[in-house]
C-alpha cells in the first residue's frame, strides 16, 4: 500500500517458514514479517511457524484475495451518547496508525475494507453503559478491518459479539490514548460450521490501560489472536481468554504482548474447557520484554480442563528478555484432568459425582468469566457454560 513504505516485508514471505529447506525461519515472534499487500503473503501450507497447529484446509476461502458480497453480516452498534462513529478509507488516520498485517488474511482484510468502521471514544468521557458492536452472520465470505480509539483520559467497554454462519477474516486496530482505560471483549458464539480469523492490534499509550477479552464457544474454525504493545511509560495490559470446545471444534489464540516502555506491567490468563472426540484448544503466548522496557512487572499462564478421551489442548508459552533492569518476568503452563482431591472433598460433604464435576468446571472457568465487568454478559457466560456441561452429560 502507497501509504506506507517502510514495511519490512519479505518477498514471497517465505522467511515464514520453520520446514526444511533454505529458508531460515523466523525465530522469534518480534522478527515476523509484515505488509500492507497481500501478494506478499503466499498461501500458508500449515508448516509456517504460525500456521502449523491450524487446521489450514478448513480456511481456504479466507486465502484468496477476492471481495465477498456484501451484506454477509449483518452489524448492529449500541452505545451511550457521545460516542463517535466514521468510516475511515486507507490512508486516512487513524487507519493503519497501529496494524501492520502479518499473515495473508489480515493483510487482505485490510485491502478488502475499502471503508474501515471507527469506533470513537472522547477525550475524558466515562461511559458505564457498555459500547455493544453485534455481527450476525447469514452465510458467505466477509473482510473487515475495525478501528477502535480510546482517547486520553477517557474509560469505556467496547463488545464485539459475534453469531450466526460466516467465513469471516477479521481485523481490529486498537489505540488506547495517554490516561485512557479500555475494555475490549470480543465473545465467539458462532454456529458449528462458521471459519471466523481474527487478528487484534493494539497501541497502549503512557500510563493507560486495555483489559482484552476472548471468549470463544461456537464456531468450527475461531482463531483469535491479539497483539499488544505497551509503548508507554506506566501502561498496562490485561489480556484474558475463555473457550470451551466441543466435538470437533477447533479454538485457538496466539497472544503477543511487546513491553516496549518503561515501568509497564502485563497480566496474561487464558483458561480452556475440552469434552468430545477430536475437541482441541491451541495457545500460543509470546512476551517480549525490549531493551528499554526497564522496570517491567510481567505473568504470562495458559490452564486447560480436559473433560473426556479424545479431546486435545496445547500450549507453548514462550518469553524474550532482552534487559535485566526488570521487576520480574514468568510464565506457566498447565493441562489436565479433573482434580480427584477436588473431587474427593465435594463428594465427602455429600454431593453427588455428577454435580462435583460441573463445580469444579465452573470454578475453574469462573475466574476469567468474573474479570468482564459487564454483569448481563457474566450472566450469559455462566449459563452458557451449564449448555456445555449438560450437552457432556448428555452424551
Amino acid at each position: 500500500m502507497s501509504s506506507v513504505t517502510s514495511a519490512p516485508t519479505v518477498p514471497g514471505a517465505k522467511g515464514h517458514s520453520d520446514g526444511a529447506g533454505a529458508f531460515v525461519p523466523v525465530q522469534t515472534r518480534s522478527e515476523r514479517p509484515w505488509s500492507f499487500d497481500p501478494a506478499d503473503f503466499p498461501a500458508p501450507t500449515g508448516r509456517e511457524v504460525n500456521w502449523k497447529h491450524t487446521p489450514i484446509a478448513k480456511l481456504q476461502p479466507l486465502f484468496v484475495d477476492e471481495a465477498g458480497p456484501h451484506g454477509v453480516i449483518r452489524v448492529e452498534v449500541s452505545g451511550p451518547e457521545g460516542l463517535i462513529q466514521e468510516r475511515l478509507r486507507a490512508g486516512t488516520a487513524p487507519r493503519g496508525e497501529v496494524f501492520r498485517p502479518e499473515d495473508l488474511p489480515s493483510a487482505i482484510a485490510f485491502a478488502q475494507e475499502t471503508e474501515a468502521p471507527l469506533l470513537r471514544i472522547p477525550a475524558g468521557a466515562e461511559y458505564d453503559e457498555p459500547i455493544v458492536v453485534s455481527l450476525t452472520g447469514t452465510g458467505g465470505l466477509a473482510h473487515a478491518h475495525v478501528v477502535v480509539e480510546a482517547q486520553a483520559n477517557s474509560h469505556a467497554t467496547v463488545v464485539f459479539r459475534h453469531s450466526g454462519t460466516a467465513q469471516h477474516a477479521q481485523n481490529i486496530e486498537i489505540i488506547v490514548r495517554e490516561g485512557a482505560h479500555l475494555e475490549l471483549v470480543t465473545v465467539q458464539s458462532w454456529d458449528d460450521e462458521t471459519v471466523h480469523v481474527a487478528s487484534h492490534q493494539a497501541r497502549v499509550e503512557r500510563d493507560a490501560t486495555l483489559r482484552h477479552v476472548v471468549v470463544s464457544f461456537g464456531g468450527g474454525v475461531v482463531r483469535v489472536n491479539p497483539s499488544v504493545e505497551l509503548a508507554g511509560t506506566g501502561s498496562r495490559a490485561e489480556l484474558y481468554g475463555l473457550s470451551y470446545s466441543d466435538s470437533g471444534q477447533h479454538l485457538e489464540s496466539q497472544v503477543y504482548l511487546h513491553h516496549k516502555g518503561a515501568e509497564t506491567s502485563g497480566d496474561v490468563l487464558y483458561k480452556s474447557a475440552l469434552q468430545g472426540s477430536a475437541a482441541r484448544t491451541v495457545w500460543i503466548g509470546d512476551v517480549l520484554i525490549g531493551a528499554d522496557a526497564v522496570g517491567t512487572d510481567s505473568y504470562e499462564a495458559n490452564r486447560n480442563l480436559v473433560l473426556t478421551e479424545g479431546a486435545r489442548a496445547e500450549s507453548i508459552p514462550n518469553l524474550e528478555i532482552e534487559t535485566g533492569d526488570i521487576r520480574g518476568a514468568g510464565h506457566a503452563s498447565a493441562t489436565g484432568r479433573f482434580d480427584d482431591e477436588q473431587l474427593f472433598y465435594l463428594q465427602a460433604r455429600g454431593i453427588p459425582e455428577e454435580e462435583a464435576r460441573r463445580l469444579v468446571v465452573l470454578g475453574f472457568l469462573a475466574e476469567i468469566v468474573q474479570k468482564i465487568g459487564v454483569a448481563d454478559l457474566e450472566a450469559e457466560l455462566f449459563a452458557a457454560i451449564e449448555e456445555e456441561l449438560a450437552k457432556g452429560a448428555d452424551r
